[in-house]
């Protein structure tokens, strides 16, 4: 069957003149003739049925139609043009689109990767940023590190570390003491992390406290954005050491109470599609990974 698809030509003379606001201008960036942009884009209007561009003595203005089909041309087109460039980078190396929890990755695993490149320089990580579950036939990745259980159907789960996040605060907001009761704590602003609503929650309930307001608070996706706000003295936040080494280490942030969360109901884990198991590169990238994972709870003793 015939894709219902107007040219490419096309496409890209409508996203430069809509990029632009200017038929003159999209034919300077494209070579053309202005002529040349106005047939293209007359034409893709009478293939689509609508009208993208009002005209007037002042030139040309997007309609409400043409700005939304603008906005997925544009994307659409930008992926292809990924895909091209990635297309010619591979010149026969193998290469492993891996999807990541972005502070995990950022903290841990990429000061890591250089080791992985120096054993295996046949093969290119490409990092992916996706705080949630995703359906991996809906996407290109090979595989994922994500924060939860192992249970994602088709896949092979590979356990790789825990989280036991501990309260920490700026020095400022303790205020020249040595650190706070979960009481104390219980009655300061609690910032909270969004892929762990209920942190806080677990956390006071191991300290044998119920809290009414423990799911109260300013929410943040990521765990650098919510060390950030401790950082800057806007309330206690729940984070796993290992995340934030650096800011322990300069005093930018501190331990506002000793006793971490520990619980292994939900962990870092690699994640794998069945039909990806056979991948030699996904397959060097988990050995090595698994290995790096045992390496640093040996050294850390988690």
């Amino acid at each position: 069957m015939r894709r219902k698809i107007p040219s490419t030509v096309a496409l890209v003379a409508f996203e430069s003149a809509a990029r632009h606001q200017s038929f003159t201008k999209a034919a300077d960036e494209l070579a053309l003739t202005q002529g040349a942009v106005c047939r293209q884009i007359a034409g893709l209007e009478e293939f689509l049925g609508i009208e993208l561009f009002r005209r007037s003595r002042r030139g040309v203005q997007l309609t409400e139609a043409g700005l939304a089909y603008s906005r997925k041309v544009a994307a659409q087109l930008d992926a292809v043009e990924r895909d091209t460039l990635a297309a010619m980078g591979q010149q026969g190396a193998m290469s492993i689109e891996l999807a990541v929890v972005p502070t995990f990755a950022t903290q841990w695993l990429v000061p890591r990767l250089k080791d992985f490149q120096r054993l295996h320089p046949e093969v290119t990580v490409h990092l992916t940023n996706r705080t949630r579950p995703f359906l991996f036939a809906d996407t290109a990745f090979d595989a994922a590190i994500y924060f939860g259980d192992a249970d994602w159907s088709g896949t092979e789960a590979h356990y790789l570390m825990p989280e036991y996040p501990l309260p920490v605060c700026s020095p400022e907001l303790l205020g020249g003491r040595a650190q706070f009761s979960a009481a104390e704590l219980a009655a300061l602003p609690l910032l909270q992390q969004t892929t762990r609503p209920y942190a806080w929650r677990q956390w006071f309930n191991a300290q044998g406290l119920n809290v009414p307001r423990d799911l109260s608070g300013p929410r943040y996706e990521l765990f650098s954005m919510l060390a950030q706000a401790a950082i800057h003295g806007m309330g206690v936040a729940l984070i796993p050491p290992f995340l934030i080494q650096r800011e322990l280490a300069e005093g930018r942030l501190v331990a506002a109470h000793p006793q971490a969360f520990h619980s292994d109901e939900r962990a870092y884990y690699l994640i794998i599609p069945e039909r990806k198991l056979e991948s030699a590169a996904l397959r060097a990238f988990r050995d090595w990974l698994l290995q790096a994972a045992r390496d640093y709870q040996r050294e850390n003793r988690l």
